[in-house]
């Protein structure tokens, strides 16, 4: 193998986040180092000693600095990755009784697990030295004395030393990070893309309107004050190599120590941290204070929406500098989270506008969509990678204006099309009106795609709100779509006045199998709504449908009606709704109040929505021994029940999972064999409601030959439904009287 062995100047890599390689080339240059090629996440340089030294305590930008010890083309397997290890003159760089570890990077057709391939070259590395004499090192993967750094990549092997020890982005001062903490790298590339490290020099403030645990205020502190960033690491990766030499590495480590000093002492820029959680500011002074710099950060718990420039303002001093507002607001990387989060967005361009005018805005985020809610245009923005995501720096200009007229201005305007989406909703609560206020009903669906640009469903939930995206057709540009959904999202709050953290969104698709019982979070988060007599829970954050389905209102109140002293069976009864209408039977009329079903069987295959029933139930006051649930496969169920029934409801899902039917239960198909099936349950004189959400269903003209059959579809509608009479089908089915 080819070493590399220059006596003054030597061969390194320094890696880095994806995204900033130009940027470390720059610094690298910077602290004294000769810049070479630059890959992917990383940079070739050539340097001193020294200057290798001041890279490890320097750097803001690199995660680590590796001596390149040789390098070897054509390394395919792992003999030949064994092979060229052991050709490299370990000796003169791990110290006898040292102990140390392999971090091993890439792949190749037969090297496929770096675990194994690290294993292969310490054992090249142990092979050379057993044959010169030494004893065999040990390995030890936490705390090793030297760390070793091998890269394979299309057949190239680089073997090398990391300098660095731990990660040079971990500076030790964060031990309290928050939620989502950005690396303290990938937060010090930032500010020098935002222009951060010259407009400090000028003494210009600093504003983090979202701080959280501080990060980008303290990699400002420490480039505004001279420190270099791992200032307060005691151990480096050098420390263990053979080669080191101590007296040069404690010069360039008094050099930084004085420039600290006096950099504290002469730090003109004033920081600011703005934030509502008290926790997140707890962590963000401690994580200051462990910097060395918690004189320089002032923190004040406010949310945006009390936003203000946080500089004095003497009277004979009314112009204050205008400086960098910089942040790293949270994403909404499921789709739940965007209501809050396009309100954030927009509230951020509103209170940046108004109060930090002249100001430049610095947005970093890995969903440029929701960067648009600002408000500003980006004049530039930078790509880069915040871990597995794509992420973009948003650089703004923040207009100026004098006076408060121009602050007026500044208030949210609304898209055209986000003005008539609110215009519809506006029209529809008009249209409702009426009828909610007889009813009583505080549950309904308020809009339902009536716009097709907007294809969205909203149902409202007393002062909640769930909205269902519907999956946008092909022809769609997913950005176009991204954009209506962010312009209906930023207009219902205000439309409904009800709060951004009470609007849950979810994408409705089509759901095969057990889908529609797996969990899409984990919030426990319940509610009680009333629906006539009946209360309900509802979830409308856990799972695909909310444990009530709305358009079935009329349907459930006319079981209610038709339950008084029956035995009532609810065939794939979900969370039991319909049963709770049916046991406490009609609202009072007259002054009578009259009793429900004298007992009920319900029916599911779901543990999660019989658990959910039996809440209802337990919510309602019934009587377990009276009201049963039964875990079991319908047409199982039926097949061997014994029992018959005065009023039945079955109500099928459109599709699911059935090991009794080919595998699948597809209602257009097997209805037939359902229905005959519950009839043999019906008793003599009673009622079965079928009902199903297949859009496109037909009854099985067999079964309006056996049975008395109406068609009760059209009366099953109230008001806030009859926009899509074709949402649900619902039969009244009996057994024929004998002429």
């Amino acid at each position: 193998m080819n070493e590399v062995q220059p006596p003054d100047m030597q061969e390194f890599v320094a890696t880095c986040p994806k995204g900033i390689e130009l940027l470390l080339a720059e610094e690298l240059a910077t602290l004294g180092g000769e810049p070479g090629k630059t890959t992917v996440a990383g940079v070739h340089v050539r340097a001193s000693l020294e200057t290798a030294y001041r890279f490890c305590l320097w750097s803001r930008l690199a995660n680590r600095i590796v001596l390149c010890l040789g390098r070897e083309e054509g390394i395919e397997t792992a003999d030949q990755l064994h092979v060229a290890t052991a050709a490299i003159d370990w000796r003169s760089h791990l110290n006898p009784g040292d102990t140390l570890a392999v971090d091993f990077h890439g792949r190749s057709e037969s090297i496929r697990h770096t675990r194994f391939a690290a294993q292969t070259v310490k054992d090249g590395v142990v092979e050379r030295l057993v044959a010169e004499g030494r004893e065999r090192p040990d390995v030890d993967l936490q705390r090793p004395d030297l760390r070793l750094y091998a890269n394979l990549h299309r057949g190239r092997l680089t073997l090398g030393v990391d300098f660095s020890g731990d990660s040079l982005h971990r500076r030790g001062y964060r031990r309290d990070v928050g939620h989502a903490p950005l690396k303290e790298n990938l937060a010090a590339a930032l500010l020098v893309r935002a222009g951060w490290p010259a407009l400090a020099k000028r003494g210009t403030p600093l504003v983090d309107p979202l701080c959280g645990a501080g990060t980008l205020l303290i990699e400002a502190a420490m480039m505004a004050a001279d420190m270099a960033p791992n200032l307060a690491r005691q151990r480096f990766g050098f420390h263990g190599w053979a080669g080191h030499r101590d007296a040069v590495w404690q010069e360039v480590r008094r050099e930084a120590e004085a420039r600290a000093s006096i950099g504290r002492k002469r730090c003109k820029a004033r920081l600011f941290g703005f934030d509502e959680s008290p926790p997140a500011l707890a962590a963000a002074r401690a994580n200051a204070m462990r910097a060395g710099i918690p004189a320089l950060i002032e923190l004040r718990g406010a949310g945006l929406g009390e936003l203000v420039d946080p500089q004095d303002k003497p009277q004979d001093l009314p112009e204050t500098p205008r400086g960098l507002l910089i942040t790293n607001p949270p994403y909404g990387e499921r789709l739940g989270e965007l209501p809050a989060l396009v309100r954030l967005y927009g509230q951020l361009g509103d209170r940046v506008k108004a109060a930090f005018p002249g100001w430049q805005l610095a947005v970093f985020t890995a969903n440029p969509d929701l960067g648009h809610r600002i408000g500003l245009r980006a004049h530039k923005y930078y790509s880069l990678k915040n871990g597995p995501l794509d992420a973009r720096l948003l650089l703004m200009e923040v207009p100026a204006h004098e006076g408060m007229e121009a602050v007026a201005e500044t208030a949210p305007v609304r898209s055209e099309g986000a003005q008539m989406f609110a215009n519809r909703l506006i029209k529809n609560r008009k249209r409702l009106r009426k009828w909610l206020k007889q009813s009583g009903e505080r549950c309904y669906r308020l809009y339902d795609a009536d716009m097709p640009e907007y294809a969205l469903a909203i149902d409202v939930y007393g002062d909640r709100v769930h909205v269902q995206e519907y999956a946008p057709p092909k022809t769609i540009e997913p950005a176009q779509a991204q954009k209506r959904l962010f312009d209906a999202l930023s207009v219902i709050p205000e439309v409904l006045d009800i709060a951004p953290d009470n609007l849950v969104v979810k994408r409705r698709e089509r759901q095969s199998g057990k889908a529609q019982y797996r969990k899409h979070a984990a919030s426990g988060e319940r509610f009680e709504v009333r629906e006539g007599r009946a209360r309900l829970w509802v979830n409308l954050r856990d799972y695909l449908d909310t444990g009530l389905f709305l358009d079935h209102r009329p349907v459930r109140r006319m079981l209610g009606d038709m339950a008084a002293g029956k035995r009532f069976l609810n065939l794939f009864c979900y969370t039991g709704a319909a049963t709770v209408h049916a046991a406490l039977g009609p609202e009072p009329r007259d002054g009578s109040d009259l009793q429900g079903a004298h007992e009920s069987v319900s029916v599911d295959l779901s543990n999660t929505y019989l658990d959910w029933a039996r809440d209802n139930f337990a919510l309602n006051g019934l009587d377990p021994s009276r009201h049963r649930v039964v875990r079991d496969d319908c047409l199982r169920w039926l097949e061997t029940a014994g029992t018959e029934f005065d009023l039945i409801f079955l109500d099928p899902p459109t599709f699911s999972n059935s090991k009794k039917m080919a595998d699948t239960l597809d209602v257009q198909r097997d209805h037939g064999r359902l229905v005959h099936l519950a009839m043999a349950r019906l008793a003599p004189g009673g009622t079965l409601v079928f009902s199903n959400n297949q859009r496109r269903f037909q009854l099985d003209p067999e079964l309006t030959g056996h049975y008395d059959v109406e068609d009760i579809s059209a009366k099953t509608f109230d008001p806030d439904f009859q926009r899509r009479p074709g949402l649900h089908h619902c039969f009244l089915i009996r057994h024929r009287v004998p002429t």
